[in-house]
């Protein structure tokens, strides 16, 4: 499943430029899978390709968004008004495919009543309302990490079945949710393991004088 999402963006690419068919080797190779990998996720979905052909791009992303459930309306409520809750509202991939970015709230007098893309910021004491108003099943947390936590319980306790946390650190899934967990600085760690043995060694300025 968590590889669904970019195979999808790469059919929809393709779809774009009118390609009709597409192979496992070469989907596989721009998805950084091999195409053993692919060919079995995709087998999952009820198809698979035609030898000699490949597949069928514009039926495979339909397949694709299926599975994803791409064809409903997806409204999301953000908890966070800051510069990375602004940038996600604002964020193509928060509003293709069936989501929307339908409220963001904060505690922040500052942000409070102003308006992000044409969506008001409401308060955090309003999550209760707006989730059951927009009928939301899915919540993202854009808050400094030592409110993460809480704002995932107040998501839960409001009905949101589905989290996605951006918020430095781990935050525990209560019951009956699902929370994935992205952080940045984490993931910016892990490309500095591989940049530095990829690199050649550089010695650094500022040294005692020889």
């Amino acid at each position: 499943m968590a590889r669904l999402p970019q195979y999808r963006r790469l059919l929809e690419v393709l779809d774009a430029r009118k390609v009709v068919t597409v192979s496992s080797v070469e989907l596989a190779e721009a998805a950084g899978v091999n195409a053993a990998t692919l060919r079995r996720d995709l087998s999952c979905l009820g198809t698979c390709g035609t030898p000699g052909t490949g597949y069928d791009v514009p039926r495979l992303r339909e397949m694709v968004d299926r599975a994803l459930a791409l064809g409903r309306d997806w409204p999301v409520v953000i908890a966070g008004a800051g510069y990375l809750g602004h940038a996600l509202a604002r964020s193509r991939g928060f509003n293709s495919g069936g989501l929307r970015v339908a409220a963001l709230v904060d505690i922040d007098p500052l942000q409070v009543g102003t308006v992000v893309d044409g969506i008001p910021v409401s308060h955090l004491d309003d999550l209760d309302d707006l989730v059951h108003r927009h009928r939301t099943t899915l919540g993202v947390v854009a808050t400094p990490a030592n409110a993460a936590g809480d704002v995932v319980r107040r998501f839960a306790a409001a009905g949101v079945r589905a989290v996605l946390n951006f918020a430095p650190g781990f935050v525990a899934a209560p019951s009956g949710v699902t929370v994935r967990n992205v952080d940045l600085g984490a993931e910016l760690q892990v490309l500095t393991f591989y940049a530095a043995r990829s690199a050649p060694s550089v010695e650094v300025a500022g040294g005692p004088p020889g």
